[in-house]
């Protein structure tokens, strides 16, 4: 009896002190966080005129050109292939998608519409916010 009441009060104990690590390496990981994003932060700030020179339209257009005809292949790939697997000719060798090909196809189809969006958000947008002047 008494050794059930001892091995009671050593996994209390056990528990209490794993839970007391986990909270410090926790405070030591935020910590770290926002220590990288005050530099990241102070880096930002004071790099920004050798950058400013990159900020120009013979950069920046071929940038968002290259963004988009990117995300309009790999979509258009995407849908070729689920195309292809409906196809009754591929009906006899057709097998189950993994659940990991089918997170990945998701991913893949996720990333490239934010990618137009973020496009179309950049192009209205840019001409608002560093030139003054209307979008459109």
């Amino acid at each position: 009896m008494e050794s059930t009441k001892t091995m009671g009060a050593v996994s209390f104990a056990s528990v209490a002190m794993a839970l007391l690590q986990s909270l410090c390496t926790a405070v030591l990981t935020i910590n770290g966080i926002r220590v990288g994003i005050g530099l990241a932060a102070l880096a930002a700030s004071s790099i920004w005129a050798p950058v400013r020179a990159f900020h120009r339209d013979s950069i920046r257009i071929p940038m968002l050109t290259l963004a988009v005809t990117g995300a309009l292949v790999n979509l258009a790939l995407l849908f070729w292939i689920r195309r292809l697997r409906a196809r009754p000719e591929a009906q006899w060798r057709r097998r189950e998608i993994t659940k990991k090909e089918r997170r990945s196809e998701r991913w893949q189809v996720a990333m490239a519409i934010a990618t137009l969006v973020l496009v179309g958000i950049e192009i209205y947008a840019h001409p608002i916010l560093n030139h003054g002047a209307s979008a459109f």
